[in-house]
């Protein structure tokens, strides 16, 4: 009797851009590969969702929900045709850096961007060393958050890096 090959699936989580590509190269040679932003769209993908603590007495079809993402204040956008960062009615320009972190942090609200992260992501090469560059350009982002009174902040993890945080 012969054993029926299986197929193998192997789900890679990479938030940002580049590193999906990095990861599609070392997946490159899986039967299939799907790549996804974050684990909420490989739970999504796979049809597994969090069971809600309130309801355990209720049939399964109905105990079970899906926990959303934090999403940006609604009136907050950075718009990268123009590099401007707009709160409702008001906008202000941005610097490259500025509207690269902003960016980056704007698309995963909540979630914790590391220095190393944000540094590939933003500057294109590996963080060495001391984050001078980085606190720099979020001050600035900072301040201008605080300019057009906007309800984010955006909170340094001492040691590993930053979020963005709806108020």
């Amino acid at each position: 009797m012969q054993a029926t090959p299986v197929a193998s699936l192997v789900i890679g989580i990479a938030s940002s851009p580049a590193e999906r590509r990095h990861l599609a190269r070392l997946l490159g040679g899986s039967d299939a590969f799907l790549i996804v932003s974050n684990v909420d769209q490989a739970r999504e993908f796979l049809g597994v969702v969090r069971a809600s603590p309130a309801s355990t007495a209720a049939p399964p079809a109905t105990r079970a929900e899906v926990t959303p993402s934090p999403q940006p204040p609604p009136d907050l956008a950075v718009d990268s045709d123009r590099r401007v960062l707009r709160w409702r009615d008001r906008e202000i320009d941005l610097t490259r850096l500025e509207h690269d972190v902003l960016l980056c942090l704007v698309h995963e609200p909540g979630q914790v961007w590391t220095y190393e992260r944000l540094h590939l992501e933003v500057w294109g090469n590996r963080h060495l060393g001391r984050n001078s560059d980085m606190h720099s350009v979020v001050r600035r982002v900072r301040g201008k958050l605080a300019r057009l009174n906007a309800a984010a902040t955006i909170h340094a993890v001492r040691g590993v890096g930053f979020r963005l945080a709806p108020v």
